[in-house]
């Protein structure tokens, strides 16, 4: 560490540390626009996640007064399993409030860069340490505010805190860029997709028959999915015999989780198996390019696979049959289509669905010649995406690498922006 930097406890660095608080009549109070309430669902390390935002009328917030969000304030989970994840707001959801689950920490501008605080506890070192504090205490994993308020970080002085910053953003814009371009291109797929095989645009002028799903061109047909491809069901060796996991290397073994955070195309998971326990324990083998889609607890998660990988008995996998003409992206934007409510025959589809119902499931097949012509349409937005995908998971790597060397002053600016030109 350079010899500039100094540590000291983050009460001498902040200017405020403090929680809020879930409104009276918890998500019954909850309105559908207003003044934002962010919830440890939000926070995910790194980037802020708008899907399930709350909102809040202006006399609650009122009440919440003590923890208005401020721009460039850094956001801490501080109980549950998501603890310890870190972000920053971004402004256009401010004017906001936290509730009991997430922690602002404002950080003194004249002693301390925000981004650099925000990197600096998403560094290894203090990650581990934020995640040991909060097993520490009682059995829910918890965070309190004199822990924050004691926690060390070390700093350099404040130019260099926001050269380091600036560098480790550069990454993490780009990695925000991609991940917008990919949203957008998949929109633009869905759009293409629907035009076609949903609202018929290019066919309205020929004749239509009636089907089990309506009216569909004619020379058409609604077929069950296990018709058209051969569709398996992931596997979970006995948990209790260790042997067969592993966290750092093996055959990828995809959860709903992984498949919570992947985009189009997934490329990670946070477990693996070994290949013992592919060949021992029977799990079937997911090929590259193969579509996959949970099915329990969260049904509707989809993707493609980049490799050959495994899944957990929660995650069918498409593999196509040899007579059948549909591919990869056209099985993708159908699945992503696709109603699961009208699977679910009880309360809760979460456990009225399985293995049968999936394979069961109907879908349009167009003829050989509209499906070609559809995929000459598509195949160059899933290109992109996929290409986006790759060169987001390259910097996320390069970020990962670059971060705790940054914080620790083992690597410096110069040094660091040398290795990110070459890469971006």
């Amino acid at each position: 560490m350079g010899g500039n930097w100094k540590t000291y406890k983050l009460k001498n660095l902040c200017s405020k540390i403090g929680s809020g608080s879930t409104p009276r009549g918890g998500k019954g109070a909850y309105k559908k626009e207003g003044i934002s309430l962010i919830r440890s669902q939000n926070v995910l390390d790194f980037i802020f996640s708008a899907t399930g935002l709350a909102f809040i009328d202006d006399e609650q917030a009122a009440k919440l007064k003590n923890v208005e969000i401020e721009s460039r304030d850094v956001l801490l989970n501080i109980t549950g399993d998501s603890v310890a994840r870190v972000c920053q707001a971004p402004d256009e959801w401010i004017p906001a409030r936290v509730n009991q689950h997430v922690a602002i920490i404002r950080a003194d501008k004249k002693n301390l860069n925000p981004e650099f605080l925000k990197y600096s506890l998403l560094s290894y070192a203090n990650k581990g340490h934020l995640l040991t504090l909060a097993s520490a205490g009682a059995t829910r994993k918890a965070i309190t505010k004199s822990m924050i308020e004691d926690f060390e970080i070390s700093v350099p002085e404040l130019k260099e805190q926001k050269a380091i910053a600036s560098i480790l953003s550069t990454i993490d814009d780009k990695i925000e860029l991609n991940l917008q371009t990919n949203k957008t291109l998949e929109a633009m797929a869905m759009a293409l997709y629907k035009h076609w095989f949903v609202d018929f645009g290019p066919f309205q002028d020929g004749d239509f028959v009636d089907s089990e799903l309506g009216k569909i061109p004619k020379g058409w047909e609604v077929k069950r999915l296990d018709e058209e491809f051969i569709i398996k069901i992931g596997r979970t060796p006995p948990r209790k015999e260790k042997k067969w996991f592993s966290s750092i290397s093996g055959v990828k073994w995809i959860s709903i989780k992984d498949m919570g955070k992947a985009g189009t195309y997934i490329f990670n998971s946070s477990e693996y198996l070994t290949k013992d326990a592919v060949e021992k324990k029977n799990v079937p083998l997911v090929p590259d390019d193969t579509v996959i889609l949970s099915f329990k607890l969260t049904v509707g998660r989809i993707a493609i696979t980049t490799q050959t990988m495994v899944t957990n008995e929660a995650i069918a996998h498409f593999v196509k049959e040899k007579e059948s003409f549909l591919n990869s992206e056209y099985l993708y934007l159908a699945l992503k289509a696709f109603n699961y409510d009208s699977l679910g025959s009880t309360s809760s589809i979460a456990t009225a669905v399985n293995s049968k119902t999936i394979k069961s499931m109907r879908i349009i097949v167009p003829t050989e010649s509209e499906i070609q012509k559809f995929q000459k349409e598509i195949v160059s937005i899933f290109k992109l995406i996929k290409n986006n995908s790759i060169e987001t998971e390259t910097l996320t790597k390069l970020r990962d690498t670059l971060l705790p060397k940054l914080i620790s002053g083992e690597v410096r600016v110069k040094e660091a922006a040398k290795i990110i030109a070459k890469s971006i």
